[in-house]
């Protein structure tokens, strides 16, 4: 039988070696480290390297500015993503809900003559549906995420081009709308920085400091657990789905509001961004978990990457090939240290 104090976890880690007797503590702490500031670190970093190679043009206020604007929509669409994957379910139609997003709602301006205020409820309407959609075949009927959401995601796309007829559509656009790009309501910063800061920090408030929040991390801890303490698991990993498709559905919106026209299959490009910032967030302030301020940081992180792999005159199949490398390191590096953090006894 064993002992009263190894069956006290808190007696248990008072046992353990202390730094610098056994030296068996440090592993442990070198991981925790890297996993709650190796992001923040690593971004700095890149900062300081680009910086060094193309001081006149990458540290520049107006560049710093461009890069807010850029990550604009893409910090959104990985925002509402990290949702779902905190939950542990995948949604692979974000790309094409982005598309279809933008794509509809200017559509519904330049062919079908809708204002544009209920265009943009439109494209959310659409995209909520296509949420619950998503939600029931997963959550309720017990398909997977994968399969599923990659199947919608084909089913977008042909919606999308029977909305705007597979070309590129550029006039008619509302100027209210194209302000939803270009205005800068305060100094010089665009107003899409403002609303990706808004939601960012909703979000964050939902997934920390929340009940709701507390349940879905539970769920993606161990979701029969959860279950069997009573939380309704289907209804949140439904609302996940939701809250991932109307965030891709409004950074459609964001980026055709920017250029004041669409393209057909635009969001494609956007996906595996998404999920790279997502993964890359793990190694940022909850180590090893999907967490709302990692994603920033990490959607920060691959703008400044791509910016200054732009500003050095790289090709854009190099910056491709960078950022899919990117996302496999930090896929294996939420695993390994994963893996470190067990064997290491924490």
């Amino acid at each position: 039988m064993p002992s009263s104090a190894s069956a006290d976890p808190s007696t248990s880690r008072s046992l353990l070696p202390a730094p610098g007797r056994g030296g068996r503590r440090w592993p442990t702490r070198l991981i925790h480290l890297s996993g709650t500031i190796g992001l923040p670190v690593a971004l700095v970093l890149a900062i300081v390297g680009f910086g060094i190679a193309r001081p006149a043009t990458f540290l520049t206020a107006s560049n710093f500015k461009d890069m807010l604007f850029d990550s604009a929509a893409p910090a959104i669409l990985a925002t509402g993503l990290t949702v779902t994957l905190v939950m542990g379910d995948f949604d692979l139609s974000i790309g094409s809900m982005l598309g279809l997003g933008g794509a509809g709602a200017v559509a519904l301006m330049s062919l079908h003559h809708v204002v544009w205020f209920w265009a943009i409820v439109i494209a959310l309407v659409l995209a909520m549906a296509t949420g619950m959609v998503n939600g029931v075949l997963v959550a309720y009927a017990g398909g997977s995420s994968f399969i599923i959401t990659l199947a919608m995601s084909t089913i977008l796309l042909g919606i999308e081009y029977l909305f705007d007829g597979e070309q590129t559509v550029y006039s008619g656009v509302a100027h209210a709308y194209t302000l939803i790009g270009q205005a800068r309501p305060f100094g010089d910063i665009n107003v899409q920085v403002w609303i990706a800061l808004g939601v960012a920090i909703v979000a964050f408030l939902l997934m920390e400091r929340s009940e709701a929040g507390r349940y879905m991390y539970a769920i993606g801890g161990n979701r029969e657990a959860a279950r069997l303490a009573g939380i309704a698991v289907n209804r949140y990993r439904l609302t996940g789905f939701v809250v991932a498709a109307l965030a891709a559905a409004f950074a459609g919106i964001m980026i055709t509001a920017q250029a004041g026209a669409s393209t057909p299959n635009a969001g494609v490009p956007y996906l595996l961004p998404a999920y790279a910032a997502v993964f890359l967030g793990t190694a940022a302030f909850q180590e090893g978990q999907f967490n709302v301020a990692g994603t920033i940081v990490g959607v920060l992180f691959l703008e400044v990457i791509s910016t200054g792999l732009i500003m050095l005159n790289l090709s854009t199949a190099v910056i491709d090939i960078v950022q899919g490398g990117i996302l496999v390191l930090a896929i294996l590096g939420t695993r390994v240290g994963r893996k470190a953090l067990q064997r290491a006894g924490r």
